[in-house]
């Protein structure tokens, strides 16, 4: 009798075999069913913003290549640390453009352009499975304490320039002069000989020397405490702000307002670029501001 228990067995591992795949994929559609994504708090620097590239996702259900920048975007804006969403079978092609997607660093950049810098990410793990299950890790660019520690001097900063007196614009003018005049480039950084954070706010606030993403992050932080409304631009090779101001998107860039001087022990102060159109920062004719339209379309 124990050869006819054997004869089934093989039967049954044959069966399953042969409609391995049908298995699979219906064990898949099952788990893809029985999911429910789990939405927690966001952070407070959660900013209640959506743009023309990228909007705040409702559900965090996709059903295109755009529905899942969306998500990426309001898992990176509500600051969470990791998420886990799920692709759901009408999506046929979902998993495929999230591979894409976790691989086109261009495009992330972009998305994390609209974030508050305190959300935003240096490294972005993204791990699926066949099941349609997408785990997000999210490694933030800023940690707490230097969090804490801006914070603090941002605070200091601001009862020392600003009074609740001044009108809007006379505050981020006053915030603009004041990075400028405590800030120089940090030329090192270029060769990567800098022992500055000059990349981040740290750079600009904390250290005095800052490149275009470090000068950037730092006026983002103070517009966020002003609650006006705003993200980085980014073209192939610079970053600056855009501020929404008087009901319409303008440039302001404190990297090109703080420019080199060949002697170094000379500080010089700019408005060039300060909140300025398109028209205008195109008349100029720079490379570095020579950004993707399509991407911005706020600012065209």
């Amino acid at each position: 009798m124990r050869w006819i228990k054997y004869l089934i067995l093989i039967i049954i591992l044959a069966i399953v075999a042969i409609n391995f795949d049908l298995i699979t994929s219906k064990i898949s559609e099952m788990l893809r069913q029985e999911t429910k994504v789990v939405i927690e708090k966001p952070n407070k620097y959660y900013k209640n913003s959506s743009f023309n590239y990228v909007k705040l996702s409702e559900d965090f259900i996709p059903y295109s290549k755009q529905d899942l920048m969306d998500i990426f975007y309001s898992i990176l804006n509500s600051g969470y640390n990791t998420f886990t969403f799920y692709c759901p079978k009408e999506y046929e092609d979902c998993l495929n453009d999230v591979n894409a997607l976790s691989s086109d660093q261009e495009t992330l950049t972009y998305i994390n352009n609209f974030v508050s810098p305190y959300n935003s990410f240096s490294n972005i793990k993204i791990i699926y499975s066949t099941s349609g299950e997408v785990n997000v890790e999210v490694s933030k660019l800023y940690s707490e304490d230097e969090i804490l520690s801006l914070n603090n001097k941002i605070s200091e900063i601001s009862k020392n320039i600003l009074n609740d007196e001044m009108k809007l614009e006379d505050k981020i003018l006053a915030i603009h002069d004041y990075i400028i005049n405590n800030t120089r480039y940090d030329e090192k950084r270029i060769s990567n000989n800098s022992t500055y954070n000059s990349n981040k706010a740290n750079g600009a606030l904390m250290e005095g020397y800052a490149v275009c993403s470090g000068y950037a992050d730092a006026m983002a932080i103070f517009l966020n405490n002003l609650g006006v409304d705003n993200f980085k631009i980014s073209s192939k090779t610079h970053v600056w702000n855009a501020v929404y101001l008087n009901d319409k998107w303008l440039h302001l860039d404190l990297t090109w307002d703080d420019p080199v001087t060949i002697n170094s022990d000379t500080q010089t102060l700019s408005h060039k670029f300060y909140l300025i159109d398109t028209k205008s920062l195109d008349a100029y004719k720079i490379s570095d501001h020579e950004f993707d339209k399509s991407i911005y379309p706020e600012l065209k």
